[in-house]
């Protein structure tokens, strides 16, 4: 993000490097930039000589349409905006939490909640950020109690949320599902803005859907998609496709493509709702916009190895191996080596997926099958 922001620089596009000098400074507030010489901070006031100033009612516009256009590094720069001009810090720095776990920072998401709570403006508002602080680091229970107390003293749109989540997330129970539908209704019929009822719209269709209520769920996506919750389009594409209709699904997958900023995720998840060949241009648009995501690699290889081009296979799981040592990568890459009879190379893998899980059960006995092969 720093080289982008230098970019931004040198063709004099200064919007777009506050954007990114802002998230930088967010997700790291004390960043130093060209080698350590210049703190963020300081570059962020020279640019800010360059760019006009919002009122508040501008910046909540700005991010309504951020965070509708799925643009994650946007809308964190648009609060950290907000953040300094004052308002309502606890807020801020809860959504600032949310987009920080959705980009995979969970450190600073931590930090944001915590001055959350900090800057909290009622005991029930505090409340509702303690169960979040409790229920990310484990402590699910605990969460919940903190929902319940918050509930008692104010019947709020957040206490609600955190407890149909966290209720959600800890029970394997079908039966509370009926519980987590009541709770976000109620959560819905509490005073929110659309930003936050768009997501409780949603996560209500995942249950209702969980449930095998689809038109119910439908309906929900429907209602999120009006107030421009566009993820919503993903769950009634998953709608379209349990009624098997697929060309619909694809279609719903298209529409969010289209409108969101960062789309790798969605070209991933369309790529379920059509033929081979689709599906194999959708992820290698995957892999160009995010090379980091590691399904891409899996499907190719898959596709590979039912071809008979074992060497190709392998080859494309070790191109995401290279960047990420992951055991469910080691155990196919090692299924793939014992397919082709090299027992070394299977065995190595076999070792390095015990490293990053030694309890690993099916990995355990894959070792010690391909280790009574060695020779």
């Amino acid at each position: 993000m720093e080289l982008r922001f230098c970019l931004y620089l040198a063709i004099e596009d200064y919007k777009a490097a506050i954007r990114d000098v802002q998230a930088i400074l967010t997700l790291s507030p004390d960043y130093r930039m060209f080698e350590g010489r210049v703190a963020a901070s300081h570059l962020r006031t020279l640019v800010r000589e360059h760019v006009g100033s919002w009122t508040t009612a501008d910046c909540w516009m700005q991010l309504y349409d951020r965070w509708s256009s799925v643009d994650d590094i946007g809308s964190l720069s648009v609060i950290y905006q907000m953040l300094e001009s004052g308002g309502a810090k606890g807020v801020l720095y809860f959504r600032q939490s949310l987009l920080l776990l959705r980009l995979n920072c969970p450190d600073a998401a931590m930090r944001s909640l915590e001055l959350a709570r900090r800057h909290a403006s009622s005991e029930h508002e505090r409340l509702v950020y303690e169960g979040w602080i409790l229920y990310d680091t484990g402590h699910c229970e605990e969460g919940l109690r903190k929902a319940e107390e918050s509930i008692k003293i104010s019947r709020s749109f957040e206490a609600f949320f955190l407890k149909a989540y966290a209720l959600a997330d800890s029970s394997l129970d079908s039966s509370c599902s009926s519980t987590v539908i009541s709770l976000l209704e109620n959560a819905l019929k509490c005073p929110s803005d659309n930003l936050r009822k768009g997501q409780a719209l949603n996560n209500l269709g995942s249950v209702l859907v969980d449930c095998g209520k689809l038109d119910s769920a439908a309906d929900c996506y429907i209602n999120a998609l009006k107030i421009r919750h566009t993820r919503a389009h993903q769950g009634l594409a998953r709608v379209h496709f349990l009624k098997n209709d697929k060309a619909t699904a694809y279609v719903e997958m298209t529409k969010l493509i289209e409108k969101a900023k960062n789309n790798a995720s969605a070209y991933e998840k369309r790529s379920e709702y059509c033929d081979r060949d689709l599906t194999k241009a959708d992820l290698e648009m995957v892999t160009r916009i995010d090379p980091l995501r590691v399904y891409p690699y899996r499907y190719r290889a898959a596709v590979l190895m039912d071809s008979r081009k074992e060497k190709e296979a392998i080859a494309e799981l070790s191109r995401a191996i290279a960047f990420k040592a992951d055991l469910h990568l080691l155990h196919l890459r090692a299924a793939f080596h014992e397919h082709v009879g090299d027992v070394l190379a299977a065995l190595r893998d076999c070792r390095a997926a015990l490293s990053v899980d030694p309890n690993h059960q099916e990995m355990l006995e894959f070792h010690s099958r391909v280790n009574s092969h060695e020779p």
